[in-house]
């Protein structure tokens, strides 16, 4: 696999990693395969070793001495886990922001809503919300929370929602009534709808894990899932939404 110039070697062996995990190719206590990724990727075991500390700090891989670096659990019950965390986290800097909203921010964040309203395409509606969220975070998150934020992101690449074709319709509501608490100076409002984004998030995830049999669909699918599952089964279609 040629090496991707601009990108750390760390970064793209964490990349290939996940993407194993997430397409079924590594399971639940698999062992990773160090030589194969080092032959795969074309690198040194260096960044090999690297990805793999920031993934076992992450809660995705785990290392056992002189055994090497296995999966640790990843089932229905993670990604709710991942999306919940995100969801609670991302939340207390959004109830930060509606306690005390200055006007730069507030001008900020609606200009932001322009954009994120008229955003056509998916990759360029996921680039403008990630704004939003850096926008809130770098001003009402600590280093703390910032670092922990991060960790709660690793696990979904960023690439997903860009061709997911539905975020704009799915996630647009929750930017909207999230920007309306933050001006009314509704802390809790804010963060129900972070916790509300991230548990539709949560839920699209899984209902395309569904569809890769990544995870074995439950029979009551329809119900657990079901405008999100068809939703994602329609703007699904070939090519699939990529890891």
């Amino acid at each position: 696999m040629p090496k991707k110039y601009g990108v750390k070697e760390k970064d793209q062996v964490v990349s290939h990693i996940l993407n194993l995990v997430l397409t079924g190719k590594l399971r639940s206590g698999d062992r990773v395969d160090r030589n194969e990724i080092a032959v795969g990727l074309g690198v040194s075991r260096v960044p090999i070793q690297e990805a793999l500390v920031q993934l076992e700090h992450d809660g995705i891989v785990s290392t056992r001495y002189h055994r090497g670096a296995f999966v640790e659990r990843f089932d229905e019950a993670t990604v709710l886990e991942h999306h919940e965390l995100d969801g609670v986290l991302n939340g207390i800097a959004s109830a930060r922001a509606a306690t005390n909203p200055t006007p730069r921010i507030l001008g900020e964040l609606d200009a932001l809503m322009r954009s994120l309203r008229s955003a056509k395409e998916s990759r360029a509606f996921s680039e403008i919300a990630g704004e939003y969220r850096r926008t809130i975070n770098e001003e009402y998150a600590g280093p703390r929370l910032h670092a922990t934020i991060r960790a709660s992101q690793n696990l979904i690449p960023r690439v997903f929602w860009m061709t997911y074709q539905c975020s704009r319709d799915d996630m647009l509501p929750f930017y909207e009534d999230e920007t309306s608490a933050i001006h009314r100076r509704d802390p809790e409002a804010a963060r129900a709808a972070c916790v509300g984004r991230s548990n539709l998030m949560a839920q699209t995830m899984l209902a395309e894990l569904f569809r890769r049999r990544v995870f074995a669909a439950p029979d009551d699918i329809g119900q657990v899932v079901p405008q999100v599952f068809a939703g994602a089964e329609a703007a699904l279609g070939e090519p699939s939404i990529a890891f």
